[in-house]
């Protein structure tokens, strides 16, 4: 038995190899998982990321809309209709001689990626809009002008409708503050 050719040592050095294929076979295994679980949690962050920025847009197309309807309510002419029966109606109203536009387009729910908007009607005229999403929302602090929507459930729970009517411009005729000139009117 030349070379260390024993068949005792054979059989030691084909067991041990066998051994240290086995671990590194879990060590693989154990990698492979380590890597699932932080592409698990990446993917988390990233969803709840895009998430927000869904949200952010809902804000800022929300704020078109309460826009949009208090444009239409500010502009009508006397004795028609203040709120609008359709939403083709924000994007050319044609009550007046040349077609108004209170929105320049009808904007998607970036929450369902959809036009079909959620309508708040109130005697046949639509009055606002929501978006037809009924997931939990992540915000929870809001800027004054959606501060309404803050502990609400559901995106479908986030009206926007137009804010009450601005209030009256000062003019020379009813503004307090003018100052009245030696002589003038007193």
């Amino acid at each position: 038995m030349a070379n260390g050719e024993h068949p005792l040592w054979r059989a030691a050095l084909a067991s041990r190899g066998r051994q240290q294929r086995g671990v590194g076979y879990l060590l693989v295994l154990f990698a492979i998982a380590a890597i699932g679980i932080g592409l698990a949690s990446t993917g988390e962050v990233w969803s709840a990321s895009a998430q927000r920025e869904r949200e952010t847009q809902l804000l800022f197309v929300g704020h078109q809309f309460r826009l949009a309807f208090a444009s239409y309510r500010d502009r009508s002419p006397p004795g028609t209709p203040t709120a609008p029966t359709t939403l083709a109606e924000l994007l050319e109203d044609r009550r007046f001689p040349t077609p108004v536009r209170h929105l320049r387009r009808l904007w998607r729910d970036p929450m369902s990626d959809s036009t079909d908007w959620g309508l708040v009607v109130a005697a046949g005229r639509i009055v606002g809009v929501h978006s037809r999403d009924e997931r939990e929302p992540l915000r929870t602090a809001f800027a004054k002008r959606d501060a309404e929507l803050a502990g609400l459930g559901s995106y479908s729970q986030w009206v926007f409708r137009a804010a009450d009517a601005a209030p009256p411009v000062a003019t020379p005729a009813n503004n307090t503050n003018t100052p009245t000139t030696p002589g003038g009117p007193s």
